[in-house]
């Protein structure tokens, strides 16, 4: 598919500097296969671009999980005069209804949903060029309606900022690390809070052996996740919400980005776990990219040892660790919890964009802005929210008892 006719990026520079940022060409993928080469070279580019759109994960999740949900391919990719990709739009295609509905491909898997851009291109293009992109593909769906995009990722803004959009019901959370542990610990924690945590870590050792580590060879990482699986649904129980790690198929793809050796040496998703006489009594799964490691998923054990708040010592031994590595940043990911502010004091705001493509795609985008926006308001009320995050606990104990 040719773009024609779309403006310079870059007005001010010289014709060649201009041209190597140009839109000559877009093209939409409806397969893996086709798409990869040109993802991969952008990849290898260093682009602007969260972990959760690297190609090997995204592979993976529409291998095990998309392509069953009947998602299609729709990667919208745009590429300069010499042919080189400037930006890749992970897109997937499924039907609601009878509507062509364009969505962020990772589902609920991906904590953060954006464009890969080569760095240049991200900071020249323009609300011009991103509405003469969608003009080329809006005979091809209805609807784009893409959420949790993050304002900024790597200190540089999003583009698809400079579009209509509105808030995201929540935040992301962040926090700058340093190489110095103890350092950030007294920095993001006050004496008593450290006090406290180091009195449950002796509670703790007093059962037995206590151990962190990194879930390295396949046998490791296999019962790393058979527990975080079974922890993970009595915690989904509980609170009264429903398990997303439940189906085998999420299950496999899980399994098979926790196995996928990475060029760093490690794997897609790196396993942590907080271990006593070797029975795993807290884990945390993430993807570490560009001196970041963003959490994807934890659990804790329930029962005796739970009060000696698991989940939070293995978060100190993590930070710990990755301050040890020289990674720069540490993410909790998008949603409201008590203990992710220790060491993720940045609220990141994000944001969803809700683009009508044709007529029906306009009625439709309008719902779904307006249910967004109550969600939205809803989290933003303490009383409120603690109110309803009550109820499904008391739903999750009723459903317990039948």
């Amino acid at each position: 598919m040719n773009v024609a006719a779309l403006p310079n990026f870059n007005h001010d520079a010289g014709a060649d500097a201009a041209s190597k940022v140009r839109i000559a060409r877009v093209e939409v993928f409806t397969d893996m296969a086709e798409a990869e080469p040109h993802w991969r070279a952008l990849e290898a580019a260093g682009p602007l671009a969260t972990p959760y759109q690297a190609f090997d994960f995204l592979n993976l999740w529409h291998r095990h999980i998309g392509a069953a949900e009947g998602v299609t391919p729709f990667i919208v990719t745009g590429f300069n005069t010499a042919g080189a990709p400037l930006f890749v739009w992970p897109f997937g295609l499924r039907h609601r209804a009878s509507l062509r509905v364009v969505e962020f491909m990772g589902g609920k898997h991906a904590n953060f949903n954006m464009a890969l851009w080569r760095r240049d291109a991200a900071t020249a293009i323009g609300e011009i060029e991103l509405r003469a992109v969608l003009a080329q593909v809006g005979d091809r769906a209805d609807l784009m309606m893409l959420a949790n995009e993050p304002v900024s990722w790597c200190g540089l803004g999003n583009p698809f900022a400079l579009l209509p959009h509105q808030a995201s019901p929540s935040f992301g959370h962040s926090g700058a690390l340093k190489p110095d542990f103890e350092a950030l610990f007294a920095e993001r924690a006050s004496s008593v809070a450290r006090r406290k945590i180091r009195r449950k870590e002796s509670k703790l050792a007093a059962f037995g052996n206590v151990r962190f580590q990194k879930a390295t060879g396949a046998a490791q990482i296999q019962a790393a996740l058979a527990d975080f699986f079974e922890q993970k649904t009595a915690r989904m129980r509980a609170i009264g919400l429903p398990d997303v790690f439940a189906a085998q198929d999420v299950r496999d793809f899980v399994s098979a980005a926790a196995t996928t050796p990475t060029a760093s040496g490690s794997t897609l998703i790196e396993l942590y776990t907080l271990t006593l006489d070797g029975v795993i009594v807290a884990t945390m799964g993430g993807l570490t990219a560009d001196g970041r490691f963003t959490a994807m998923f934890s659990s804790i054990v329930h029962g005796q040892y739970a009060t000696e708040s698991p989940g939070e010592q293995l978060l100190v031994h993590l930070v710990r660790d990755l301050c040890g590595r020289g990674l720069h940043t540490f993410d909790l990911g998008i949603g409201e919890a008590a203990y992710k502010g220790q060491f993720c004091p940045d609220a990141d705001p994000m944001f969803d964009s809700y683009w009508p493509l044709t007529p029906a795609g306009k009625r439709v985008a309008a719902w779904y802005r307006l249910t967004a926006a109550a969600k939205r308001a809803i989290k933003q009320q303490p009383l409120l929210w603690s109110l309803i995050v009550k109820w499904r606990r008391l739903r999750g104990r009723l459903a317990d008892k039948r």
